[in-house]
């Protein structure tokens, strides 16, 4: 049997809503450490809803869910920053700060997530960015960099507190093909030599057929988890409501 102490995100029997719409109906699905998981389907059909719940920006009503040890049904607003510290998020869009520096903005938000020694954020900033192969980049400015260059050091943000899990929002979606083939590399390898779990919303078919993982499909206000042959995707490049990808590369050896 699965050790319960393993399990980093749970849902059972949990509707999903958007606003004031319920877009999805009793979600099951638990995700455990060492997992790669995608959720796939069309536009509006709750991907980044779920996404949404598991970060607590969007409120569970119904149902149980549980994300990193906190009870979704019962989490207060103060303990919502203490929740996301726990896991990395991946955007689409990168949403790095264009006035400052690589160093600037992973030493950013070290400090807002209480890193106070000097020293150590230096440190920190070090190993994330050589995990990411980035470490010449540290005194780039955002625009000095490619797509592909900025979404290595959006990863290496998402890593700087060590998170259980990562949840990689289309992190694919702006990149062409051999940028995203590296993007995934990257993930892949921080997965499987880290342990991290990643939850990626995409519609990539491909990606999904190359990079074996769990896969949830959202469908009539249900997702539900499937063994995907031939068709089960349509790669779609409208299918973009805030979904994620992934890659691999090298992870330090001197991060925990």
């Amino acid at each position: 049997m699965e050790d319960s102490r393993d399990t980093i995100i749970s849902f059972r029997n949990a509707e999903i809503v958007n606003g004031e719409n319920t877009v999805i109906y009793g979600l099951d699905m638990d995700v455990r450490k060492g997992d790669f998981v995608y959720i796939i389907g069309r536009v509006g059909s709750g991907k980044t809803s779920i996404i949404r719940t598991i970060t607590a920006e969007n409120p569970l009503y119904s149902g149980e869910g549980t994300v990193c040890g906190y009870d979704l049904r019962r989490i207060k607003e103060k303990e919502i920053p203490y929740l996301r510290r726990k896991m990395g998020v991946v955007f689409q869009d990168f949403q790095l700060l264009m006035d400052r520096s690589v160093e600037e903005n992973l030493s950013f938000v070290l400090k807002a997530t209480g890193w106070k020694s000097q020293s150590r954020i230096e440190e920190r900033i070090r190993e994330v960015l050589l995990a990411v192969g980035m470490s010449s980049k540290a005194h780039k400015m955002p625009h000095q960099l490619s797509g592909g260059e900025q979404q290595r050091i959006a990863i290496a943000r998402s890593l700087l507190n060590s998170p259980e899990v990562i949840i990689a929002d289309e992190p694919t979606g702006n990149l062409d093909p051999d940028t995203a083939e590296g993007i995934m590399q990257l993930l892949t390898g921080i997965n499987t030599k880290r342990g991290t779990a990643i939850v990626m919303v995409t519609h990539n078919k491909a990606i999904v057929e190359k990079y074996h993982g769990r896969v949830f499909v959202c469908a009539d206000e249900s997702c539900k988890e499937q063994i995907l042959s031939g068709n089960d995707t349509e790669d779609t490049p409208a299918d973009q409501e805030n979904e994620s990808d992934k890659q691999t590369e090298t992870s330090p050896e001197n991060e925990q």
